[in-house]
């Protein structure tokens, strides 16, 4: 993808015309990627306006690593939407390679495959990402600033749903890598990790909810 053609270079209203669009490119890999950025901005956010503030001076650990993850993640999770599209496009083109001969079948197979496995392995990425993004969510629940605990929420909410969306694309493409053994390693990480997303969320939410902080990291 050129550098003029970036999803981080549109604006909101030209990436959701293109997402709208009929084209199979932006879909929903490079969309939950994007959310998935977004989170980890909200986070940003928070350990700003947590930053240099007498109340939550004992709390700065967490909240200089939290802006640490989030910047890194944010930009890495937009790069990921890019390369998110690059993929099914070859993937796409691979699936139009001819198959009239016996060699035409076997290049055919083998481009296939290799896209798909690329296709899989840049939403699990994004799933990883996601996890970092509520790890660090959930050391700040409590920790942060409390005017700002539904924007942590929210954080942790696109976190998880960019996960979970990421994730569906995984699975969806193992089929078509011709790897059983990858594919079960593949199934078991997303399923560890959902598992890790789902239990994050929930105790942001449920120290959010508490509208209280806690003791500092040890």
């Amino acid at each position: 993808m050129e550098p003029s053609t970036r999803y981080a270079d549109l604006t909101i209203a030209q990436f959701e015309d293109q997402l709208a669009s009929a084209e199979p490119v932006p879909g929903g890999g490079s969309a939950s990627a994007i959310a998935g950025s977004m989170g980890a901005s909200l986070l940003a956010m928070v350990s700003r306006l947590s930053t240099d503030r007498p109340k939550y001076e004992s709390y700065r650990a967490t909240h200089t690593r939290a802006l640490d993850v989030a910047e890194e993640a944010r930009a890495r999770l937009l790069q990921l939407s890019d390369d998110d599209a690059v993929a099914f496009a070859a993937y796409a083109a691979a699936r139009k390679m001819p198959r009239e001969t016996e060699n035409e079948q076997r290049d055919r197979d083998a481009a296939t495959h290799k896209a798909a496995k690329d296709a899989s392995e840049i939403p699990m990425q994004v799933v990883r990402e996601c996890v970092l993004v509520l790890e660090q969510a959930e050391a700040m629940a409590g920790r942060s600033n409390l005017n700002a605990s539904s924007d942590l929420e929210v954080a942790s909410r696109l976190a998880a749903a960019a996960a979970r969306g990421a994730a569906a694309n995984v699975i969806i493409n193992l089929p078509s890598v011709g790897d059983d053994r990858y594919a079960g390693a593949t199934r078991a990480e997303v399923t560890e990790l959902l598992e890790t997303v789902d239990r994050l969320a929930a105790l942001v939410a449920q120290q959010v909810g508490s509208g209280t902080l806690r003791e500092p990291e040890s």
